[in-house]
């Protein structure tokens, strides 16, 4: 009976050192776009040749290091395709062949995400309270927009001078986020030029944004119990032509001499032409922008300039709307939450455990 065992661990043994194998199957749980091969020899080969193709032939670049075994992702391939590595091994003066083939499949979900998923999670979580809580009273603390609070002392000049006030919405069209900003803004300070009895020009750059532009203006007198001195041609379309747009705006500032000027929205290559031609003019200047390379040029030929995303937070700041405070809000936290990750993933990192980095690093694979 000893003898059987003998015999049966010496052929399990002379079979562990010749097996060899070549694996190829999908990446569990991923996009679609991966296979992992699985290599195992009985000893470190002396050379690896692969060859990778999908089913029509086309080759991909595939190596793999010299070892006994270990396993490699293959990335960056298409979805649904079969693929099939042909290996060809030697040890010494002998050689061995293996193929291996394997399909992509996308799933439904993919894992490695799975810390995006938790973030917006916990945003989202945090957007609902804080939305909750200012609906129940809690008054929540915005930091203070200095170029929005200069509004009323832009218009109280323009009304002293009895001049009129300048609103340009920026240069892009309503699909825009920075323009639906501007409008925003346009409500709040046409309501004010509204009950202050001055006048607020508004030239647009395309049609859809002259369309919200003048109800939105319309609203806003409405507001104010001023209907009847609402004035609709104020609120004009110049042309899509974006220096047109801007040598029409420049022509109104030097004709019409606006006591105020107002420049939000998205802006590029023109800011400047703008800036300068109402620093000459002698206006009091609010610029904002979330364009980050055109951002010099207000804070430098402005009085006042929101920068990046204090535009987006006017509205909740001028308004005090329970749900965008706690839209705001809820940000913030993300913001926060962010900056905590990337502090406790430097000091993780330091102190030599990756465990935070990697999982969130599958993410952005």
């Amino acid at each position: 009976m000893k003898q059987i065992w003998l015999v049966l661990f010496i052929i399990f043994f002379v079979y562990a050192l010749s097996a060899q194998s070549l694996l190829l199957k999908d990446v569990p749980w991923d996009d679609g776009k991966a296979l992992e091969l699985h290599w195992q020899f009985p000893a470190v080969p002396d050379s690896i040749q692969l060859s990778m193709s999908d089913r029509m032939g086309n080759p991909i670049d595939l190596s793999i290091p010299l070892s006994q075994s270990g396993m490699q992702v293959v990335r960056d391939l298409d979805p649904g395709q079969e693929y099939q590595i042909q290996a060809t091994i030697s040890f010494g003066d002998q050689q061995t062949s293996l193929t291996a083939s394997s399909k992509t499949k996308e799933q439904w979900f993919y894992m490695h995400k799975m810390a995006f998923l938790i973030l917006l999670l916990l945003i989202c979580l945090a957007i609902i309270y804080y939305i909750t809580a200012a609906r129940h009273g809690k008054d929540f603390f915005i930091r203070r927009i200095s170029g929005l609070d200069s509004m009323e002392e832009a218009i109280g000049r323009a009304t002293e001078k009895g001049k009129p006030i300048l609103f340009v919405p920026g240069i892009g069209d309503l699909d825009d986020i920075q323009t639906i900003a501007s409008l925003t803004i346009l409500s709040h300070l046409a309501q004010r030029s509204a009950e202050y009895n001055t006048e607020l020009i508004v030239p647009c750059r395309f049609s859809m944004v002259l369309s919200a532009a003048r109800e939105v203006v319309k609203e806003a007198f409405m507001k104010a119990g001023r209907l009847d001195a609402y004035k609709p041609d104020n609120v004009f379309y110049l042309t899509d032509d974006q220096f047109g747009y801007v040598a029409g705006i420049d022509g109104i500032m030097l004709r019409e001499q606006p006591a105020a000027n107002f420049f939000l929205g998205s802006f590029y290559a023109e800011s400047l032409i703008l800036a300068e031609t109402g620093f000459s003019t002698g206006a009091i200047q609010t610029a904002g922008t979330a364009q980050a390379h055109q951002l010099p040029f207000f804070v430098v030929s402005c009085d006042y300039t929101l920068i990046g995303e204090e535009l987006f937070a006017a509205s909740a700041y001028l308004s005090r709307d329970p749900q965008q405070l706690g839209s705001l809000k809820g940000h913030d936290f993300g913001k926060l939450m962010v900056i905590l990750l990337i502090i406790a993933g430097v000091i993780l990192e330091i102190a030599g455990m990756s465990n935070l980095k990697d999982f969130i690093a599958g993410a952005l694979k």
